[in-house]
């Protein structure tokens, strides 16, 4: 089965820059979007989601920000939204859509970013530990999960083009990377990393500043994240560069399942 995950920072500049045959390409049977910024009122008129898909939005009650959105050709038996948590009550920043499907749970994420400010880096960090706490109970499904989405940390230096000038970035501090370590020794996997091995700098993110695409200096910020009884089923992945439809690029990973 393949599963997409991609940030593709606005649905609507996305459809202008022609998404659509990208789309079909694909040939996904999930597709999970982040930053999707648009209500479902507001998507282009006479614009459709590609056929075949069931379709499902969680969007921030902010008009043009943030927001998922999750395809599936498979049928959605259950959706539910947000995590309950303390630091975005209602997930009024539309950050979390899990969607059950048979046989397998998908958990859309598009993590906070803390680049702007300190207030927006300590919101991020309250929020990556009630996600992590949120979490913890779906690794003891007995069917798989996949947790898909812009996670805004690159992991280790193999997932950013300058480690030691980026330091002190948001997307790259200390706390930062040992609080995914710590995800992953919850039990939770990186299939991306697992599959292509350490040593391997693949990016997912580029700057939009500066010549960042063309040179190839990036960040890996998108991941599979996915539970215990998933580890090593990928058997194919990639990172899309041959378009630029978002300053991300999608992540796709087929699975035996």
């Amino acid at each position: 089965m393949r599963f997409v995950s991609w940030n593709v920072n606005g649905i609507r500049a996305a459809i202008r820059k022609g998404i659509d045959d990208y789309f079909e390409s694909l040939d996904a049977d999930v597709v999970m979007l982040q930053e999707v910024r648009a209500l479902p009122e507001q998507l282009p008129k006479g614009w459709n989601w590609p056929e075949g898909y069931q379709v499902h939005m969680h969007c921030a009650e902010k008009k043009g920000y943030s927001g998922v959105a999750t395809l599936s050709r498979e049928a959605i038996k259950t959706v539910e939204t947000g995590m309950n948590g303390s630091v975005d009550t209602g997930d009024s920043e539309g950050r979390i859509l899990v969607t059950e499907h048979q046989g397998f749970t998908c958990i859309n994420t598009y993590l906070p970013s803390g680049s702007n400010k300190q207030e927006r880096q300590d919101f991020k960090e309250a929020w990556m530990d009630e996600w992590r706490v949120f979490l913890a109970p779906y690794l003891k499904m007995k069917t798989p999960v996949i947790v898909c989405g812009d996670l805004n940390i690159a992991h280790t230096e193999d997932d950013i083009w300058n480690a030691k000038g980026n330091a002190k970035s948001s997307g790259f501090l200390p706390q930062e990377r040992e609080w995914f370590t710590q995800l992953l020794n919850d039990g939770w996997s990186d299939a991306f990393r697992n599959h292509v091995g350490e040593g391997e700098k693949i990016y997912s993110w580029w700057s939009n500043r500066g010549q960042a695409w063309l040179n190839n200096t990036g960040w890996r910020l998108d991941y599979h994240v996915v539970s215990a009884n998933l580890a090593g089923a990928a058997h194919s992945c990639e990172i899309y560069k041959d378009e630029r439809f978002s300053d991300h690029s999608p992540l796709t990973i087929d699975y035996r399942i």
